[in-house]
C-alpha cells in the first residue's frame, strides 16, 4: 500500500478527500492524527511544518491540501467515479463550485467555530455575526441553484460534492439552514445518504462530543 493519509475522522476538510477515496474504493493506510498518536504528530510535523491537515503521502511525494489531493488521486489513482470531468468546461464548473463550498460555507463556518473555543475577552462579535451573514447569503444562493441540479455541478457526482457533503453537514450544525432554503435542506440529505460519506460521518460519530457549539441530537 503506497497511500497514506495522515487525517482526523471528525475533520471537514479530511472528510472532503475520504469522500473521494471511498467512492472509488481506493485503498489507503490511515495515520490518525491524534494526542494518543505523538509519533504520527511528530511524523506529520515532519512531513508538513504548516501542520494543516488532510495529508497524502504517496511513496515518499508529500501532497497537501484537500482539492489538490482529489485531483492527485483522479490523475495517478483513477476508479470508477470521475469527480473531475474530462470536458474542461464541465471541469470548470465542479472547481467552481468546489471553492464556493471551502470558500462561503466551510470558512465562516470555521469562523463562528473558532471563536467559540476562544477566551470570552478575545472574542470576535462582529466577525461571528458576519460570518452568519455569509452562510445566509450563501444557503440563499445555493438554494436556487440546486432548484435546478441534483448533485453541485449538475447531475453527476464530483469533487463539489466532495467539498459539499461536510461543509453543510457542519454549517448546519453551526448556523441552521432555515427552512425556506428547501433545496439546499434536500441536497443536504441527498448528501448524507451517499454511501461514501456516510461512511465518512459513522467514522466521526466517536467524536461528536468534541464539537464545541455541542453536536445536535440528528444526523
Amino acid at each position: 500500500m503506497t497511500l497514506k493519509l495522515y487525517a482526523h475522522p471528525f475533520s471537514s476538510y479530511c472528510q472532503k478527500v475520504l469522500i473521494a477515496l471511498y467512492e472509488n474504493g481506493t485503498p489507503f493506510e490511515w495515520r490518525t492524527l491524534s494526542p494518543d498518536n505523538p509519533q504520527v504528530l511528530e511524523e506529520f510535523a515532519a512531513l508538513w511544518p504548516i501542520r494543516r491537515f488532510p495529508l497524502l503521502v504517496d511513496e515518499g511525494r508529500t501532497v497537501t491540501e484537500s482539492t489538490i489531493i482529489i485531483e492527485y488521486l483522479g490523475l495517478h489513482y483513477p476508479g470508477p467515479v470521475t469527480l473531475i470531468p474530462d470536458d474542461r468546461r464541465a471541469a470548470l464548473e465542479v472547481r467552481e463550485m468546489d471553492r464556493f463550498f471551502d470558500l462561503y460555507v466551510s470558512t465562516p463556518q470555521q469562523k463562528i467555530v473558532f471563536d467559540s473555543l476562544r477566551p470570552e475577552a478575545e472574542r470576535d462579535a462582529r466577525g461571528v455575526a458576519d460570518a452568519r451573514h455569509m452562510l445566509d447569503t450563501a444557503y440563499s444562493w445555493l438554494d436556487r441553484t440546486m432548484a435546478r441540479r441534483t448533485w453541485a455541478a449538475g447531475e453527476h457526482f464530483s469533487l463539489a460534492d466532495c467539498a459539499a457533503a461536510p461543509a453543510l453537514f457542519y454549517a448546519d450544525w453551526t448556523h441552521r439552514i432555515g427552512a425556506a432554503f428547501e433545496h439546499v435542506i434536500a441536497y443536504r440529505q441527498r448528501l448524507l445518504a451517499r454511501p461514501s460519506f456516510a461512511r465518512a460521518v459513522d467514522e466521526a460519530r466517536p467524536y461528536r462530543p468534541l464539537f464545541p457549539l455541542g453536536a445536535p441530537q440528528r444526523d
